[in-house]
């Protein structure tokens, strides 16, 4: 009898793999809507064609006695992966929420490999496509460069982008420094060797940092910036409790916005000297420090915190698959009613976060849980989720239409798994010329996300009145002061 081919999980890809809790399900959930009905059996070879070429999706995890492997899945079949499904009558929309909410709170079975698309022939005048793959496979990054990959210009082609491996190169070259993160990270020398030093240094030290902060400090004292950084971590105090925090449920509950013009982000992010990313998270402050409000919870000094995924992978090593990424804690003030205050304040927060060594840490914290022991991985999830609140993710994605088995994309939204008791994702993607808000929350904790995505649009809406209306300084930033009077106007 041959042995099934088997290669071992990487210590990231692991921890990812260990992550799933039954309240908080390691998969990334991804919808794209169309304003025309998609031909199933095209569809089908589609995925025959262009998804499937990555052998890593014939396989699945499997974990041993002696670690956790890649293996092959004999008798794969796409039909097992492929869902039609049907919506109730009634509200389209709300019986889309409802069947994406069952979905992200199911697990993907565990005998095959743990990736899933289902196709909804009907919705509106168009369909749906709904993939689902779990985070051992990729990150964000990867997966959409495979979703582009599947994706043509036109109806009938060309590709949009073909995703082929790129030449090796020759002993002695030099990859390409295109990526700016990967400047920034120059001086640590090679990412992910960098992480798995770093991570079997934390497997060493274990979770004795987290517990004790006298060995945080010692360990800071060692000298370097990584050390450091992971002392300031373990020392780090939680975030301002709300009704966001606590126990996580086994259900979920998914929401959307009506999109933003991506042009309009990106003119008030100009007048206000503000990047794209700036103005969206300040509009997301915003609506959560609204839904408290109405909840009548006092916001006061209250600050939360969102983690939120940094890419540490070249763009022209996305075909690989696997997990390069860190994560930063931004902190999303909330008890700054005024609009423009606050958005300085999210930028100055982001500024601050651009040189830290933080992502590589999180990329070591990761790997540490993926090689270390359960124990190790259980302190280091209990301590993620006691300083954040949520996870936020913000994907740029192309901006002319795509195609897909011949129907146009409309629109495209995704869901971010959350780690331990997070219980809020928050996603943000451009496509075509707008952006969508996406948001999951913990049905326990926030039975009605609905409330905070429509509020959304209106704290963009804030920003847009008070830059047209407000008088401007030659250079600087405008006055918070200014701005609240003319708002309050």
């Amino acid at each position: 009898m041959t042995r099934a081919r088997r290669e071992k999980l990487s210590p990231v890809d692991n921890a990812w793999l260990r992550m799933d809790r039954p309240g908080n399900l390691m998969t990334i959930c991804g919808v794209l809507m169309f304003a025309e009905p998609l031909d199933v059996a095209r569809v089908r070879a589609m995925l025959e064609r262009r998804f499937l070429r990555f052998a890593r999706f014939r396989e699945r995890p499997v974990e041993r006695a002696d670690g956790a492997y890649w293996e092959a899945s004999s008798g794969f079949r796409l039909d097992d992966h492929l869902v039609i499904a049907r919506l109730p009558r009634g509200d389209a929309d709300q019986a889309l929420k409802d069947y994406v909410s069952s979905l992200i709170a199911t697990p993907l079975p565990a005998g095959r490999p743990r990736w899933q698309f289902h196709v909804i022939p009907r919705y509106r005048q168009g369909s749906v496509l709904i993939a689902r793959v779990h985070h051992c496979y990729a990150d964000g990054i990867a997966l959409v460069r495979v979703m582009l990959s599947m994706t043509d210009s036109a109806p009938d082609g060309p590709p949009a982008m073909p995703f082929e491996a790129p030449p090796r190169r020759r002993a002695g070259e030099e990859a390409a420094a295109d990526d700016p993160l990967s400047q920034i990270l120059a001086p640590v020398g090679n990412v992910m060797d960098t992480a798995r030093k770093l991570g079997r240094m934390l497997i060493d030290k274990g979770a004795a940092i987290w517990s004790d902060p006298a060995r945080a400090v010692a360990f800071a004292q060692q000298g370097s910036a990584l050390t450091a950084e992971v002392a300031r971590l373990a020392l780090m105090s939680q975030d301002s409790p709300t009704r966001f925090k606590g126990t996580v449920t086994q259900g979920k509950r998914v929401a959307w916005t009506d999109p933003l013009a991506l042009d309009d982000v990106k003119a008030v992010g100009k007048a206000l000297g503000a990047s794209v990313n700036d103005v969206l998270l300040a509009c997301v402050a915003g609506a959560l420090r609204d839904y408290l409000t109405e909840h009548g919870d006092g916001v006061d000094g209250v600050t939360v915190r969102a983690l939120v995924p940094v890419n540490l992978r070249p763009v022209e090593q996305a075909w690989k698959l696997g997990n390069r990424f860190g994560l930063v804690f931004l902190e999303l003030p909330l008890g700054i009613g005024n609009p423009v205050e606050r958005l300085y304040a999210v930028r100055a927060n982001m500024r601050a976060l651009k040189d830290s060594c933080q992502p590589l840490v999180a990329l070591g914290l990761l790997a540490a849980m993926g090689a270390g022991p359960r124990a190790l991985q259980e302190a280091l999830l209990v301590a993620l989720a006691r300083n954040a609140t949520a996870v936020m993710t913000n994907v740029p994605g192309p901006r002319q239409p795509l195609y897909l088995a011949g129907s146009r994309i409309d629109r495209l939204m995704f869901w971010v798994p959350q780690s331990g008791d997070i219980g809020m994702g928050v996603s943000i993607i451009s496509y075509g010329g707008i952006v969508q808000f996406g948001l999951v929350t913990d049905e326990g904790l926030c039975p009605d996300p609905d409330r905070i995505a429509a509020r959304f649009g209106e704290e963009f809406e804030k920003l847009l009145l008070v830059t047209l209306m407000s008088p401007w300084p030659f250079e600087g930033d405008l006055d918070p002061a200014l701005a609240a009077a003319v708002a309050a106007a």
